[in-house]
């Protein structure tokens, strides 16, 4: 396997609902595709999203799923201010602040954000990991 990901997809229990958050709550350029389906372009990746029980059905397992599903996304952004703003725009797009920017453990700084889903979103300033022209942030 190559080390990299290609698309990461999330099940969506309100469809429509999520395509704003991400669309026009986050600003993630949308692709063209059918309407039971949303992609959008990441910094070489993809990000997708699906109705959560058509999701489930694909993959052969229970849609029924509650709690924490053990993974999180992350974002890195070039600054702590720039961590703050981030979260502050989830919020106001919808989302769940879960936990303000703060210092961390291992010498950032960082947050987290619930999406519509109640997917996990760390934004996190990594003093020693570069962000730079070849990352997009924002």
């Amino acid at each position: 396997m190559k080390p990299r990901i290609s698309m990461l997809t999330l099940g969506a229990r309100d469809l429509e609902k999520s395509i704003r958050f991400y669309e026009q709550g986050l600003g993630l350029p949308r692709m063209p595709s059918p309407p039971q389906v949303a992609f959008f372009t990441l910094n070489g990746s993809w990000l997708g999203l699906y109705g959560r029980e058509a999701l489930a059905e694909d993959a052969g397992v229970s849609a029924g799923g509650s709690g924490f599903a053990g993974i999180a996304m992350a974002h890195n952004v070039d600054s702590e201010s720039a961590v703050d703003e981030l979260l502050e725009q989830a919020v106001a797009a919808g989302a769940q602040l879960v936990k303000p920017g703060r210092k961390t453990s291992w010498g950032g700084y960082a947050g987290y954000f619930a999406d519509p889903d109640g997917y996990l979103w760390e934004v996190a300033h990594n003093p020693f990991f570069w962000v730079g022209p070849h990352d997009e942030e924002g």
